[in-house]
């Protein structure tokens, strides 16, 4: 696995993964998932920055648009709703993504205070897409796809 953080830059053209889902005032889920996904080849883009200077307008653009220009060369976006706030960026992505071709898998928290709502629009939008409960299911849901295309089975 090549691990890439906000706001450091990388070029390369392995398969990739984006992880979308809550920053602020929520675990640190992220290092949970890029723990699970260390023994992959997949590049993992996370924008949760180590340390983030809250209120730096220039530094928030930078962050958003790191942000955006990952999420448009990657392979696959993993979500994540924690239940410990809404994520309305997330979201937004999710709704956004939703509407593309790239594979997309996505977990919430069984207490995220908006789960009906992910569950109902999913199941309208992209009834193909497998919710799951928790972070060893969403990395077991990755790791399971990612290795199937490996094998000619996508």
């Amino acid at each position: 696995m090549k691990y890439v953080e906000a706001p450091s830059e990388y070029s390369g053209d392995e398969y990739s993964i984006f992880l979308a889902g809550g920053i602020s005032r929520c675990p640190n889920w992220q290092q949970e998932l890029v723990l699970r996904l260390s023994d992959t080849d997949l590049i993992v883009y996370n924008p949760r920055r180590a340390n983030f200077p809250m209120g730096n307008e220039l530094e928030g653009i930078k962050q958003i648009r790191w942000e955006w220009d990952y999420l448009q060369k990657v392979d696959y976006i993993s979500f994540w709703f924690p239940k410990e706030t809404l994520c309305p960026i997330t979201l937004f992505e999710l709704g956004s993504w939703s509407m593309s071709e790239t594979k997309l898998f996505v977990g919430c928290h069984p207490d995220y205070p908006r789960r009906f709502d992910v569950e109902v629009q999913l199941s309208l939008r992209c009834p193909e897409i497998k919710i799951v409960y928790d972070i060893d299911c969403l990395a077991r849901q990755i790791i399971d796809y990612h290795s199937s295309r490996w094998k000619g089975e996508d």
